[in-house]
């Protein structure tokens, strides 16, 4: 009996080790390979909870399995994890929640802040907000961010003013500077273009709205910093995805990541292709980007960025009133002649590398290379031109105690040389026996080398546990070479220009007054220099008292969390008080110089909120409102003996109200948004006014799991339900010649409608 009772001990103590042993493991950040600290650990089975120390280990002495832990950080998304046997040691990466903005993480700030303690106002469009539109254009997600309006044309015709600064550009996005992955996409001079980015290759973009030189240099409307998804979770996947809309639009786009141990590696192909919905307006973009980045033993991480795109796009221009009425299919009437259209190569490559000198100092340096070869025939001439840009970009945080209080330093300087060649040539289309341009003898040529420096600093102080100060200061430095090479013409616009040296200062505080709620107050100094075209004069001299459009952006907010951080609600009051207001007289068809033109006061006020509940198990609910109100102004604007002191600046909506829900149900999701736009001033005259306008879209997605390793996912949607008649965007100051009605008016698309089907598969 003794033997038996014996035998049974040993059997239960045996079957005891089987299944009740030790597990360890290591929590991590999927994005960046850092260590989770307090991340609540639970164990499903048995209800035992652990948390990670700081360097993000967990361990449970006494488990069964199979095993079931949940995973919960602040700021992170729940991650539940089946394991069925013990592991020498598991890694377990989290996903940040986006859609929590409160928690998250501002990756381009000079110093990294959770969103809510910023004392500036920042957007944030997460991966999750691009899916919420069609994939065909990048730069349409903007419209739904308080403060940003973005003007579109068409699908390459598209122009960003944040704030209202950069709204008078005519054709391009300026005053504006742009990142990806820290490496610039404005051009030395100011312009920028997003159109051909691809949105399903981003993993978020940072919108800091109103002058941030303090970080990013010359960019009186703000600064936009787009970031591809790093991963350091292991995985092999191929992706395949095709979408068809309206206007027989349609993109192809391929995808393949791979990320073990130290390394991840991401390329992207894509190419969209539409007849458009206007007269000349076919276009067709392929693009591709690659992305890879290795982490060493010590943690420093070494990344390279690359992309290509080539493009040719037809553009249809705008329309006078009465044809934007009658007959918006149509395209402007030279413009349909001439065949005209742009196209261009382009490349982008740098290569980035963050080094840790210590646990509290850092450094990031990041070299870069971009090359554009642009031919643009257009019915009063045929532009020729090449664009190459070099550069660097470097940054230092040191975490210290300055007079015993807690402290982050940032410093660094950032530097672009870019040669620039342009030839301009006669249009001969209407001796072309067909619809067609036709080149002809040169017009002019030069040449000019243009190159800036920015040297920056910021420090962020707790001056008590609920108050703390950012301050900064940056030093700009631009100048450019010009060399006229054309010979015929008796004018010669050759020599060396330079632009007064700038120091932008910012001052902010954010104060925690309730727990999740923070009032912050900032002020900060911007400013812009002038781009080529605007330097000349009507007769092609350099205009030498042309001086640099500065602004000062007085700014007061509120950010907070309520009912248990399921709603996030952010209010902005701002004012830009811009002098030596640069402004784009027009001295020919479709020829403009810039001038020094006197004060404008940019006044707003913006308000965004985002909540999310899950209702039961598998049904969620996000609602979002966004919205802003403008009260932009001239202060003092004389010009050519016209007073337009105290009109409303044109080209910017008076307002932008965009409510939207999205309700996800299992494998289903749908997103349901309205975007209500008010009236824009047509000229600086206010002698004419668009109509407000309304867009209502639906989005709808199916994913369904065929297996382990294969995923599938279909969409389908309609924009413009309600078949809105509306002007998308307008050309500012546009004036008729030869006694034609000017030509104001880009009309914006008809009801339309889009799906796709996307597979992915893990190897």
């Amino acid at each position: 009996m003794k033997h038996f009772l014996l035998l049974g001990f040993l059997w239960l103590f045996g079957w005891n080790l089987a299944f009740t042993q030790e597990f360890r493991g290591k929590v991590l950040d999927a994005t960046t390979g850092n260590p989770i600290e307090n991340a609540r650990v639970t164990d499903l089975n048995s209800g035992q909870t652990r948390y990670t120390d700081r360097y993000g280990n967990f361990r449970f002495q006494q488990v069964s399995f199979p095993l079931m832990l949940e995973f919960m950080a602040p700021g992170y998304q729940v991650y539940t994890e089946s394991f069925e046997a013990e592991k020498e040691r598991t890694d377990i990466f989290l996903q940040k929640n986006i859609d929590q903005l409160s928690e998250v993480v501002v990756r381009s700030s000079n110093i990294p802040e959770q969103i809510r303690e910023i004392p500036a106002s920042v957007s944030l469009i997460s991966d999750n907000d691009l899916k919420r539109t069609d994939n065909f254009n990048l730069v349409q997600n903007f419209n739904y961010v308080p403060g940003v309006f973005v003007s579109q044309g068409a699908l390459n015709t598209n122009k960003i003013n944040i704030r209202g600064i950069g709204a008078r550009s005519q054709y391009s996005t300026n005053r504006i500077k742009a990142y990806i992955n820290g490496i610039p996409l404005t051009t030395a001079e100011g312009e920028l273009t997003l159109d051909d980015l691809d949105p399903e290759y981003l993993e978020r973009i940072e919108i800091f709205k109103g002058p941030v030189s303090s970080t990013f240099g010359a960019g009186l409307g703000g600064a936009i910093n787009l970031y591809t998804n790093r991963n350091r979770k292991e995985q092999k996947s191929i992706t395949g995805a095709f979408s068809y809309g309206s206007f027989n639009t349609r993109k192809t786009s391929a995808n393949f990541s791979f990320v073990k141990d130290s390394l991840d590696i991401s390329m992207n192909y894509n190419n969209v292709q539409s007849d458009g919905y206007r007269q000349n307006g076919a276009y067709d973009r392929v693009s591709l980007l690659g992305s890879a980045g290795f982490l060493d033993k010590k943690g420093n991480y070494w990344s390279f960025f690359y992309s290509y795109t080539s493009l040719k796009a037809f553009i249809p221009s705008s329309l006078n009133v009465t044809d934007f009425r009658e007959n918006p299919e149509k395209a402007a009437f030279t413009w349909y002649q001439a065949a005209g259209y742009e196209s261009y190569a382009k490349n982008i490559m740098g290569i980035s590398y963050e080094h840790n000198f210590s646990d509290n100092f850092q450094n990031q340096t990041s070299v870069f290379y971009n090359f554009r070869d642009g031919y643009e025939p257009r019915p009063f001439d045929i532009l020729d031109e090449d664009r190459n840009s070099i550069g660097a970009r470097t940054k230092f945080n040191f975490v210290t105690e300055i007079f015993e209080l807690p402290s982050s330093l940032s410093f660094g300087a950032e530097t672009m040389y870019e040669f620039y060649e342009v030839a301009t040539y006669e249009n001969l289309y209407e001796e072309a026996e067909a619809r067609r341009s036709l080149q002809g003898d040169r017009l002019s040529a030069s040449d000019q080398l243009r190159n800036y420096i920015n040297i920056f600093a910021q420090l962020n102080s707790e001056l008590t546990s609920k108050l703390k100060l950012e301050a900064g200061i940056n030093f700009n430095t631009t100048s450019y070479d010009l060399e006229d090479n054309f010979e015929i013409d008796e004018v010669n616009q050759s020599g060396n220009y330079s632009f007064e040296a700038v120091f932008s200062p910012r001052v902010g505080l954010s104060y925690e007054a309730f727990e999740g709620k923070n009032f912050y107050a900032s002020a900060s100094h911007g400013f812009s220099t002038p781009g080529l075209a605007e330097t000349l004069t009507p007769e092609g001299l350099i205009n030498t008292e042309l001086k640099t459009e500065t602004g000062w952006n007085y700014e007061v907010g509120f950010k907070g969390n309520w009912l248990r951080n399921r709603l996030y609600t952010e209010l902005n009051l701002y004012s830009i008080q811009i002098r030596n207001l640069l402004v784009a007289r027009r001295v020919g068809q479709d020829q403009y110089v810039g001038v020094n033109a006197g004060k404008a006061d940019h006044n707003g006020i913006e308000f965004s909120s985002a909540y999310q509940s899950q209702l039961s198990d598998g049904f969620d609910l996000k609602l979002f409102l966004n919205s802003n109100f403008n009260f932009f102004t001239f202060d003092r604007f004389v010009d050519l003996g016209e007073n337009y002191s105290g009109n409303t600046i044109p080209g910017v909506p008076e307002y932008m109200i965009s409510p939207g829900a999205e309700i996800s149900y299992k494998e289903l999701t749908a997103n349901l948004n309205l975007q209500a736009f008010g009236e824009m001033a047509l000229d600086d005259a206010n002698s004419g006014y668009t109509e407000p306008y309304h867009l209502l879209n639906l989005k709808l997605a199916y994913a369904l799991q065929l297996g382990s390793n294969l995923g599938l996912q279909f969409n389908f949607g309609i924009n413009n339900i309600l078949d809105e008649n509306y002007a998308a965007s307008i050309v500012t100051n546009a004036v008729g010649f030869g006694g034609s009605a000017p030509r104001y008016y880009y009309p914006g698309n008809p009801r339309n409608f889009f799906g796709g089907v996307r597979l992915n598969f893990n190897l």
